[in-house]
């Protein structure tokens, strides 16, 4: 289990930069670049004002059907990482007919894209 990976999903999936973990808790962006990388396993002092600045019970850090390993399998970029995450926030508003209306449009983008 690599708790870097978990705090950086949580953190993307609200929407959150290693700045604003920052000033939230103090630590430091490059520190915490380093735990979300895997070079450096924080303590559970600063797991604990991880999950305080992410509104998180630190338990959720070491579930089973973590955030972090659903998309970590699909091996996705920090940036399609936030692209989905920000879909997924707007979309959830969302009824049936208007999201597949959305779908609809993103496969008509997807087949026209210059690649």
């Amino acid at each position: 289990m690599n708790i870097g990976t978990t705090i950086r999903a949580h953190r993307l999936q609200k929407g959150l930069s290693q700045g604003d973990i920052e000033k939230r808790t103090g630590l430091l962006r490059c520190y915490l670049s380093r735990v979300e990388n895997g070079h450096t396993v924080p303590s559970l002092d600063t797991l604990s004002k991880i999950a305080l600045a992410l509104d998180l019970p630190i338990a959720q850090f070491f579930a089973d059907d973590s955030l972090s390993r659903q998309l970590n399998r699909q091996n996705l970029s920090d940036e399609e990482l936030r692209f989905l995450t920000q879909i997924r926030r707007y979309s959830a508003n969302l009824n049936e007919s208007d999201r597949k209306l959305l779908l609809a449009m993103v496969k008509k983008f997807a087949s026209t894209a210059v690649r």
